[in-house]
């Protein structure tokens, strides 16, 4: 076989045999067994770990590969990206049941996750054959007459990327698709409690004819990942996970861009003009969505006092209404988290500040790894149900009787990612898009709400740099310009 050559992924015979990983163009396997296990233990299948030395290969690869990338027309990177989308749009059923199984995400959301995946590289190819540049003159002094230049943007080279598990198809597109997009390789290390679904997407990328080497999906142990942050071959960092972690990273990546999507505790604020029916169904749906496991799932909720007595029991009862159970079951509103765990601690976490005068109005109870939707008031500022991620089914609602003290209730928080506001009043949401310190204002919705063109990131603690398809592409090629002297 040609040095570079594809070859075809060996399908293993049997769930024991485990699913290869995709190391620098090649189908491999190692010694290392990765199991995949569902949120009650039962086995999935199983992959591997990848080794120092595949590591190494794959990086090798990239490196290696990105002298063909970078030369890709513009219609070859975008047929790419789409027979990526029309794979992903093919396998619906099989990645939204991998999904489901893996990451306890509720069958038709798990659907909806797969759609939005194949969103992301449609638009990716579309994208690809929009990277322009602009022509700039140069003869703005008399030396310089007839003078003028030429700026383009270049793919940067080998990107690094590190996904989490709660959005695992999405938020791998929006790292894998932008950087294919601009004509880079990339070197993907997936959750590891997601690797099946994961591999099965680099399958997809892989059979659409993406370049030998241009794309590496490697499961990795701690020790082998962090491998990733401090090489110097990649010219990009990107991750996407907690802001402890992100911020490590970042000090530790030597000289590499970086972008940084990390955590927040996301909150909406109801004024006194808001359609509390919309209010209260969108608050309930984007508190609890996924088990509240989201970094821009509804935390906070700041309720004006004239508002009070209607709404909050409104959200009581919408919170307590939702069902919760097997996430392979269509009737399932929430399913599990993603460990009893993480369920045991988020119990904690309310108890801790039921202890210090909170209220539990509803919720505040696990059961394994299925946490009930939980709604809490009275929670000092400094407990962390307000001050940190709770990664959890849980919204903490407070009063308020000044808009602007609501404002700046918000701004309180480390974190910045996005907010919601409910008002009808025109100047106060043009307040509130002046003064709120976070990536994204969003009117007359929660801040859950997300489309994969926009650009998404946060202030603060909440990231560096934006995603969303054009805005990642431009973080991930670089500026060049030639002048001209006739």
């Amino acid at each position: 076989m040609t040095e570079g050559a594809r070859t075809p992924p060996p399908a293993p015979e049997s769930a024991a045999e485990g699913h290869p990983i995709l190391v620098g163009g090649r189908w491999e396997t190692s010694d290392r067994i990765l199991e995949s296990r569902t949120w009650d233990g039962r086995e999935i299948g199983s992959t591997f770990l990848t080794t120092r030395d595949q590591y190494d290969a794959a990086v090798a690869a990239a490196v290696t590969a990105f002298a063909t990338t970078r030369r890709l027309a513009s219609f070859e990177r975008g047929d790419l990206l789409r027979r990526v989308s029309a794979g992903i749009t093919d396998a619906t059923d099989e990645l939204a049941h991998l999904l489901a199984l893996e990451a306890g995400k509720p069958i038709a959301d798990s659907r909806t996750e797969v759609s939005r995946t194949a969103l992301a590289f449609r638009m990716a190819g579309e994208e690809a054959e929009r990277i322009g540049g602009e022509v700039l003159p140069l003869d703005l002094i008399e030396t310089a007459r007839g003078r003028w230049g030429i700026i383009r943007r270049m793919p940067l080279g080998p990107v690094a990327a590190i996904t989490p598990f709660n959005v695992p198809l999405s938020l791998a597109a929006h790292k894998l698709a932008p950087a294919l997009a601009a004509g880079n390789t990339i070197v993907l290390k997936p959750p590891s409690k997601v690797p099946l679904t994961l591999l099965s997407l680099a399958r997809i990328i892989d059979d659409a004819g993406a370049v030998p080497g241009s794309v590496s999906m490697l499961p990795m142990d701690r020790e082998v990942g962090s491998l990733m942050v401090g090489d110097d071959r990649f010219r990009l960092l990107t991750f996407t996970g907690s802001a402890e972690v992100g911020w490590r990273m970042r000090a530790e990546a030597g000289t590499k861009r970086v972008t940084l999507e990390l955590g927040g505790n996301a909150a909406v604020i109801i004024d006194e003009s808001a359609d509390v029916d919309r209010a209260v169904q969108r608050v309930v749906k984007g508190g609890f969505k996924y088990a509240g496991q989201l970094c821009i799932s509804v935390q906070r909720c700041l309720v004006h006092a004239s508002l009070w007595d209607e709404f909050v029991p409104r959200l009581v009862e919408g919170a307590t209404a939702l069902r919760v159970g097997d996430p392979l079951d269509e009737s399932s509103d929430i399913g599990p988290m993603i460990s009893e765990r993480a369920a045991a601690t988020f119990v904690e976490w309310v108890d801790e500040a039921r202890q210090d005068g909170a209220e539990v109005l509803c919720g505040g109870t696990h059961e394994g790894a299925f946490a009930a939707p939980t709604v809490v008031t009275g929670v000092p500022r400094q407990a962390r149900l307000c001050t940190e991620e709770a990664f959890a089914p849980v919204v903490v609602v407070e009063r308020f009787d000044d808009f602007g003290e609501a404002l700046a209730e918000v701004n309180r928080s480390k974190y910045g990612l996005q907010a919601g506001v409910f008002t009808r009043d025109l100047p106060r949401a043009w307040m509130a898009f002046e003064d709120l310190d976070v990536g994204a204002v969003v009117v007359n919705d929660v801040p859950t709400f997300r489309v994969d063109n926009m650009p998404y990131g946060g202030a603060k603690q909440s990231g560096l740099g934006r995603e969303g398809i054009k805005y990642a592409i431009e973080h991930m090629t670089e500026l060049r310009m030639l002048a001209y002297v006739p």
